[in-house]
């Protein structure tokens, strides 16, 4: 157990160091949306946040051992959504690092852990802010999470391969984030001539040039360290139900 623990701990410590965190990286920056809406994105993220705190409380009281999985799947999306590739105007192009935490906890349980990667960049990277934190959440913690965690269950009941389902979540989760950040944009700024649909159109066109090859990178990446978890955390993944009949396809 201790040596599981500190393979975990290397774990952590590797994704956390490995990567460069650019200060002047950016979600949806702070004071860019209206006020109305960013007490929109607050109020509809809260129930999600709630339910994740449930959730992640029930499973650690029944599975402490599962602490330092939690750890790992926050330092996991910390670390790849502070990356940064500028996009469009008050935004930017990153992984967003979801996939992991989702497919292993459930898209509750990212809620809580988006929020809390998301507070701590915004407070110590100056990457988003604090008045766009509930847009920022949503599209990343929650929408993401939601779809990741869908496609991978869905890749199960289709008998995938299990790298494959572990890429395609994570892949789509993060395509999804930035399909719902460019709703957010749209719906806050929309076109003077073609209204919503087309400032949709335009924010998603351009996200799209640098999200895909991101979203095939983050994907990648993942099974990378679902590969290193099955080794050394088997028995905790079983225990999740993350593995396919408990078994590598």
């Amino acid at each position: 157990m201790r040596r599981k623990k500190l393979i975990l701990s290397a774990l952590a410590g590797f994704v956390l160091f490995s990567f460069p965190r650019p200060a002047l990286a950016m979600h949806i920056a702070e004071g860019f949306l209206p006020l109305g809406w960013c007490v929109f994105w607050g109020v509809l993220t809260l129930p999600f946040f709630i339910a994740g705190i449930l959730s992640i409380g029930k499973k650690v009281k029944h599975h402490p051992e599962l602490k330092m999985l939690l750890g790992l799947a926050g330092a996991f999306a910390f670390v790849l959504s502070a990356l940064k590739l500028p996009s469009v105007t008050g935004s930017c192009s990153h992984p967003t690092g979801v996939g992991l935490g989702a497919v292993l906890f459930g898209p509750a349980a990212m809620s809580v852990l988006g929020s809390i990667v998301l507070i701590f960049q915004a407070l110590l990277l100056a990457h988003g802010g604090l008045s766009t934190l509930g847009a920022n959440t949503f599209s990343m913690a929650v929408a993401g999470p939601l779809v990741a965690y869908a496609v991978y269950r869905f890749a199960l009941k289709l008998k995938l391969p299990f790298w494959l389902g572990v890429f395609l979540a994570a892949a789509l989760g993060d395509l999804f984030t930035y399909l719902v950040t460019s709703l957010q944009l749209a719906l806050a700024f929309p076109d003077p001539a073609g209204g919503m649909a087309l400032s949709f159109l335009k924010f998603a066109s351009i996200f799209a040039l640098t999200q895909i090859p991101l979203a095939v990178s983050e994907g990648l990446l993942t099974v990378v360290i679902f590969n290193l978890l099955t080794v050394h955390s088997r028995r905790e993944l079983e225990e999740l139900l993350v593995l396919p009949g408990g078994k590598i396809s």
